[in-house]
């Protein structure tokens, strides 16, 4: 027989024993569906966070009060940042283009009779471009604003729409722990960075929140939940986290360990890749398995239907096939069955990929590479775990075959 004919021959047999041929394929199918959708899954869930942190805007460098040491022992750590530092770093780090701080605390926003608990973040005016936020309605507050300690505040998207509805509530008054505010503008859709959602959230100037809200100073100046500082470009980071850590070691007077620690995108980015590329490895290897263990499925199927369909082995060889013929049509069978299972696993595992992108805010990634790699190891296992029922067919004697029948 030909190579064409062979293939035939093995189709006829595979549809003669749809149901068998079906369960023979499960396990591929299950286990080439799961690796295609863990890979896509770790992919996607790579680049949301990535999204994360790259909205937290352009090359940000965040320094936080503590160091690693006291961050780990206490939640409660003590405040060592003020926002004089803020300033130094704004005018004495070159590679630094702006810098914010942040005076972060709960309090409950009222309008009307309508009130929620949200996130009040006094901030500076250089804000905006830091982060990278935009105005959707009026304005933000300037230096005179935050010089004069006006009592203003901008609104985030869904605060907005909780306290006002479609109303504009430019020119309103909000109360915010018993302070009377004006409202002057509301920023467009962020979404949440890394647990703050801004979007429910309200930005006051920071001496505002010092004076009207938190009350937190020191002898040192106003103390600051953290500095957020944008590097020039993102090969400047490097540079800045380096000048920043010297300005702030001699502000502060140390000889030993830092008493905050600095964070840039990249450390982040690198960490989460590498947490979530060992996750992904891990959750495909479990996956894998699958495939393993539908290869065991196909040989075992192979070396019942040699069993099976041991007069028509000895039939054929007694009419002229050669050891070659029959080792060929079991391990097209055997090839057949995984990359039909192949196939449909791949389709199950992108529409998992699309369901779960659908449901959740991961991002589809479909990688072409990981399909190609998955139908490939799935015809590799079919011929891998084929070979041995086949040349057991193969090697039968072809008048002990017709006896036995």
């Amino acid at each position: 027989m030909n190579f064409l004919e062979s293939i035939q021959m093995a189709g006829k047999t595979l549809l003669a024993n749809k149901l068998r041929s079906a369960l023979t394929m499960l396990g591929i199918i299950i286990g080439n569906g799961s690796v295609i959708a863990m890979i896509g899954i770790g992919e996607g869930g790579q680049k949301f966070v990535a999204n994360q942190l790259n909205s937290l805007g352009p090359n940000v460098v965040f320094v936080i009060p503590g160091n690693e040491e006291t961050q780990r022992v206490s939640r409660d750590v003590t405040r060592t940042l003020v926002l004089e530092d803020a300033k130094a770093i704004a005018t004495q780090v070159p590679t630094i283009a702006a810098t914010t701080a942040e005076l972060n605390s709960r309090q409950v926003v009222t309008y009307k009779n309508r009130n929620t608990d949200v996130n009040i973040i006094g901030t500076t005016p250089s804000f905006l471009k830091v982060r990278d936020f935009e105005v959707a309605t009026g304005r933000f507050f300037t230096d005179i604003d935050m010089k004069r300690s006006n009592q203003v505040v901008v609104l985030g998207a869904k605060l907005k729409e909780k306290l006002f509805g479609n109303t504009n509530p430019v020119s309103q008054q909000i109360r915010i722990k018993n302070a009377s505010f004006q409202v002057i503008g509301v920023l467009t859709d962020k979404g949440s960075n890394l647990g703050v959602d801004y979007d429910e959230s309200a930005l006051v100037p920071i001496l505002t929140s010092a004076n009207r809200l938190v009350g937190r100073t020191s002898p040192y100046g106003l103390e600051v939940t953290y500095i957020v500082a944008s590097a020039k470009d993102a090969d400047s980071v490097d540079a800045a986290e380096f000048q920043i850590t010297n300005l702030l070691r001699q502000r502060h007077k140390l000889v030993g360990e830092n008493d905050f620690t600095i964070r840039t995108q990249k450390d982040a980015l690198q960490t989460v890749g590498q947490i979530s590329g060992a996750l992904t490895i891990m959750l495909t290897g479990i996956a894998a398995i699958s495939l393993f263990v539908g290869g065991i499925g196909i040989m075992n199927i192979m070396l019942v239907s040699v069993t099976e369909r041991t007069q028509e082995i000895g039939l054929r060889k007694a009419i002229g096939a050669t050891q070659q013929d029959i080792l060929l049509q079991f391990i097209i069978e055997a090839v057949i069955v995984s990359v039909i299972g192949g196939v449909v696993g791949t389709t199950v595992g992108v529409g998992g990929i699309l369901l779960i992108a659908a449901i959740s805010p991961l991002e589809a990634s479909i990688s072409i590479a990981s399909i190609t790699m998955a139908v490939g190891i799935s015809g590799g296992i079919g011929l891998f775990f084929g070979v041995v029922p086949a040349r057991r067919a193969a090697q039968l004697d072809p008048i002990v075959a017709l006896r036995s029948a």
